[in-house]
């Protein structure tokens, strides 16, 4: 037998979300416990012909000043937080006619909803509980006697204790409700304090809190030894945390990863204007490609590195069409994501029955605000989500020849690819598709080196006479500290160059470029991507 059961004898149940609520008082009442309520939640269950007392029954108080003052008061938090076997609290509840309550059921005021449905800033005010928490609270510390739920999911769970163990809760169920309560307010809290930062402009607020809510229990993380699990925040953007899964094995914690910087990279291109595809391995775009349709976009990204591209991700701006999925599902690949996708897509996709689908019903705003973050020994780094666009940046032609119009649509697309390549990166590009990347290296010659590398073995799979960078742009996510790297893009076949420039050697670098016959312009924006 568990040990310390608790016999629940009286509940309390207030909650914003009432999914499940009349199935759960039934059954509490059936078994013989008094069900105590306040406001919406009393109104819900008296409608379903419950016996239910009001909150005022215990408290001899209303509720007031529109419902924000209603459980804060002795009789329901001395009721929480008594400790039965104390004989000096019994005591006090016997002085002050204060009624134990075994059994609290919150959930709290919708506030991350509010804000994520952009509502004006009094609505979300009004949407920030202040009873509900500190019930919470209190119930949860006295988990030795009470038992507290914040999450329907957990109402099962508390009626098989209740019929197992004749009426009372586990300490062990207790505990793991306790740790569940304090979970939620800390996420709440968080949501709350970070909405404020925002409004007030504060870019660094003296405490910065973080939550979430789990979304799934991971087989293992990055490798077999590691635990993990994925968790959602409260920003509603679409991606792999939104995602509808049609079919195909569980996310990895990789798989997850890899899928959200390819959903990211292919939020750059506006599907009303082309179909582009990304194909993403470790978390880098080994192929991007625009087009006027998914297939052939899918096609040109695929030329840039198919031998990369075997076991990756492919997302698309576009609701995936049958004509698309065909040619993806030729070659072995882990995810597709899209916006959507057609019933004859979906039926194509069904035959690799491994293939995660994934339809995340929109795609990521890259103009959107916003923050990431990253862990490091002792603590976390905080930084604005990288929102800046080439469309908007006005680029400063500084060599002798300025690009022409093919070369300059194209260094568009090679910088938007750029902002989603790892560090050092360097991406060439022709007719709107990538041909040779090279990614995270510790020099930027190297990552030139090696994106024309692949260009040209690119062209020996695709039996071509010459490499691919031959007259193609090529794009630096940061400014190149010396010449040698930009002679090397020239020397694989470039013809111009798009960079953020500022380095203290600009003047050399763009005397480089005038004597290789480049043409060369600057963005004054940097997309480091470490």
């Amino acid at each position: 037998m568990p040990s310390d059961p608790k016999r629940v004898t009286r509940a309390l149940l207030s909650v914003s979300d009432k999914a499940g609520l009349v199935d759960f008082a039934r059954a509490l009442h059936e078994r013989g416990i008094e069900l105590v309520s306040t406001g919406g939640t009393h109104r819900t269950l008296s409608e379903a012909g419950l016996p239910v007392k009001d909150v005022s029954d215990l408290t001899g108080f209303p509720e007031m000043m529109d419902g924000r003052v209603k459980t804060l008061h002795p009789a329901v938090h001395g009721g929480l937080l008594s400790i039965r076997a104390n004989p000096e609290h019994q005591a006090a509840m016997l002085a002050h006619g204060i009624q134990p309550i075994d059994l609290l059921v919150v959930n709290l005021y919708p506030f991350e909803a509010t804000v994520a449905a952009n509502k004006p800033y009094d609505d979300c005010i009004e949407n920030i509980d202040i009873g509900g928490p500190a019930m919470i609270r209190a119930a949860a510390k006295n988990h030795g006697d009470v038992a507290v739920v914040v999450d329907g999911a957990d109402y099962t769970s508390v009626l098989a204790d209740l019929d197992a163990y004749e009426g009372a809760v586990t300490l062990t169920l207790r505990r793991r409700l306790a740790q569940k309560a304090y979970a939620r307010t800390a996420a709440y809290d968080a949501a709350i304090s970070n909405w404020l930062a925002n409004e007030l402009g504060e870019e660094a607020p003296s405490f910065r809190a973080l939550g979430g809510s789990i979304a799934e229990v991971l087989r293992y993380g990055e490798n077999p030894h590691q635990a993990a699990a994925f968790y959602r925040s409260p920003e509603k953007r679409p991606g792999v945390a939104t995602v509808r899964q049609v079919q195909g094995k569980q996310l990895s914690y990789n798989n997850i990863n890899d899928t959200d910087a390819a959903y990211e990279a292919v939020g750059e291109f506006p599907p009303e204007r082309s179909a582009a595809i990304v194909i993403v391995k470790h978390a880098n775009p080994c192929g991007v490609a625009e087009g006027t349709t998914l297939h052939e976009a899918y096609g040109k990204a695929l030329r840039c590195d198919p031998v990369s591209a075997f076991g990756g991700i492919v997302a698309m701006n576009r609701p995936l069409d049958a004509e698309a999925a065909r040619a993806i599902t030729e070659i072995f690949t882990e995810v597709i994501i899209a916006p959507d996708a057609s019933e004859e897509a979906i039926a194509i996709v069904a035959a690799k029955k491994n293939l995660r689908l994934l339809l995340a019903g929109g795609l990521p705003d890259p103009r959107q605000e916003g923050l990431t973050f990253r862990t490091v020994a002792g603590g976390f780094l905080v930084q604005g989500r990288d929102n800046a666009v080439v469309d908007a940046m006005d680029l400063k032609v500084v060599t002798k020849r300025a690009p022409s119009d093919r070369e300059l649509d194209d260094l568009r697309f090679a910088f938007r690819v750029a902002k989603h390549v790892k560090s050092n990166a360097i991406v060439y590009a022709r007719d709107l598709a990538t041909v040779g990347i090279g990614a995270g290296q510790m020099s930027r010659v190297d990552s030139s080196r090696i994106a024309a590398w692949k260009a040209a073995e690119a062209a020996k799979v695709a039996g071509l006479p010459e490499t691919l960078a031959r007259g193609s742009v090529v794009a630096s996510d940061a400014f190149f500290p010396f010449a040698d790297g930009l002679l090397a893009a020239a020397e694989a076949g470039a013809t111009a160059v798009i960079q953020p420039g500022g380095s203290m050697r600009d003047d050399e670098v763009i005397k480089a470029a005038d004597e290789a016959g480049l043409a060369m312009v600057f963005t004054g924006y940097r997309h480091f991507r470490h």
